[in-house]
Formats: C-alpha cells, structure tokens, sequence
C-alpha cells in the first residue's frame, strides 16, 4: 500500500512540473510573438519627432528592404534629419547604384548627413556621397573609387584532371569570358570597355557630389584608399567625428540636436531559418566572415575593396 501511495503522489508531482513547464513554454511563445509584433511595428508607433539613423552595412547588393525602408523615413513626418552611417566594403555596382539613388531622393524631403564607419570603399563611398555632408573617424578608410570585372580561370585544373569543354554557340564572345577557356583579346576589350563605361559614370557622380573638377576626382579615383584625414585634404570627406558630428551638422540644417536617434532596422521576416542564408551557412563551415561570404555570390560589375580572387582592371 506504500508503494502505491507513493507512486500516486510521484505521478502527482510529475503532472503538476509538466503543467508548469507547459504553461512557462506558453508565456515565454506569447512574450515572443508579442516582442516580434512590437519589433514590427516600432516605426509607426515612434511618433515623437526624430533623428533617423540607418545602417548600411557589409557588401552592397540591391537590398529591396533597405530602399523601401529608406522610402519610409522619406515620408515619415516626425524625421526631421537623418543619419546614414555607412561601415561597407563596397559590393555590386547595380546595388550601389539604387541605394545611391534611394538616399538622393530622401535628401530631397529632409537633410541626410553620412557617418563613416570603419570603411566606406568603392559602392560604399558612392552610397555616402549621395548624402549633403559626409563625417568620418580620422582613422576610417575611404576611397577605392573605381570598378571591376572578376572571373576565375580554372583551365589549368581541367588540364590536370582531364576535362574538356565543348559547346555550340551564336558568336565568339557570348557567354564570355569563361572559366573554362582562356580569355581572348577581344573578350578582354569588350571587358575593358564595359569596365571604363561604368567607371566614367562613377567619376561623374563623384564630381556631381563632391566640389572636385573633374581632373582632381580623377587624381583619386585610381582605386586608392584614404584615412580620414586623407580624404579631408582630398574633399573626399567634409568634416572629422563620428555621431555627435553629424548631428552638429543637422543642427546647422535647423534639425533640433536634442531630439533622439532612433535607428530603423530591418523588418523580421519569416522567422529564424530565414536568416541562415546560403553565405552565413558557408561562413559557419568554412570560418570565413560574413563579407568574404558574401563576395562568393557577387557577379557581373562590383565596385568593391580588395575583393578576393582574380580579377580584371584596365
């Protein structure tokens, strides 16, 4: 009769753990949802009158996300200035291209002051000369105006294991150049001519954005990189700090220097497998950081720093 006793209040004990356990696992999913909610929907209740900042971070696609967030601070009356603080590499010129255009237009409604990280090369600078004023650390890195084509060639590999390429096509140069056959002079031109078109258009930008003529944007838009310092005396930059410049420099726009910061992040989506995208899968096999990930699944021109691998420049 003990015994029985004894598993009836065991089986008691264990009932009433499960129903705590399940009723905890409930609040912590309701406590989550709830969070997800208010995370989604913080831009419509941060009513009170702002200074936006956004984030453009890492290598520079065409990040559909980032530009209809950037439409939304545009018509957002209670942003009175904003802060794009720029930390990138640099990453697709097409990319590039449409941020560059995405902040140029918000500078249109309100003042737009860029804060240099780390590093604002190659897109990245091009994303920060859209804004009316660009403040970097003395010790940022910017520059590396230019652009480039890059293609691996892995004829040597085929030799050594034995395979070889066949194929029918229209024209010599379509589908090239190819990793599998050695590039021709006239691939090369056509490369080359690609490459110059894109970067006499980058140059043009610059000296649109920059008081530069054309001749000093030229003098450093060999792909150099520059301190902050550096880049002061070159006009590349406009003034030396980090936030607080920024923000003294939207006061002299009439924005109020004592409203808050609010950064306006990404919206979640799909929740937490959504985020293991096929770069930060391989960052985490291989131990590579996010950007050298990301550079694998760049192509067609990128205007980006030091990008691994072989590449082709004029």
């Amino acid at each position: 009769m003990t015994n029985r006793a004894d598993d009836i209040i065991d089986r008691r004990r264990l009932r009433r753990k499960l129903t705590f356990w399940r009723v905890a696992a409930f609040v912590v999913a309701a406590l989550a949802i709830a969070g997800a909610a208010s995370f989604a929907m913080r831009d419509s209740l941060s009513v009170a009158d702002q200074i936006a900042r956004v984030r453009i971070e890492g290598t520079i696609t065409e990040n559909e996300d980032l530009l209809k967030r950037l439409k939304r601070i545009g018509e957002a009356a209670h942003v009175k200035g904003v802060i794009v603080t720029v930390d990138s590499p640099g990453g697709t010129t097409a990319g590039g291209e449409a941020i560059y255009e995405a902040v140029r237009k918000l500078a249109g409604e309100k003042p737009v002051v860029a804060q240099v990280g780390t590093l604002a090369a190659s897109a990245g600078y091009m994303i920060a000369s859209a804004a009316d004023h660009i403040v970097a650390r003395q010790s940022s890195i910017v520059g590396s105006i230019g652009v480039l084509v890059q293609f691996p060639d892995v004829t040597g590999l085929m030799d050594m294991v034995g395979v070889k390429l066949e194929g029918v096509k229209s024209s010599p140069l379509k589908a090239e150049p190819s990793p599998f056959t050695p590039t021709t002079e006239e691939e090369r031109a056509m490369l080359r001519a690609l490459v110059m078109d894109s970067y006499d258009w980058f140059v043009g930008l610059v000296e649109e954005r920059r008081p530069l003529s054309r001749a000093e944007v030229l003098a450093v838009a060999d792909g150099s990189i520059f301190t902050g310092r550096q880049a002061l005396e070159r006009k590349l930059v406009d003034s030396l700090g980090g936030e607080e410049k920024a923000i003294e420099w939207l006061a002299s726009r009439g924005v109020d220097d004592k409203l808050d910061v609010i950064e306006w992040k990404p919206e979640p989506r799909g929740g937490l497998l959504s985020t293991l995208s096929a770069a930060s899968v391989i960052g985490a096999l291989t131990g590579l950081d996010r950007a050298g990930t990301d550079r694998l699944f760049l192509d067609g021109l990128v205007s980006v720093w030091h990008p691994a691998g072989r590449s082709f420049r004029d």
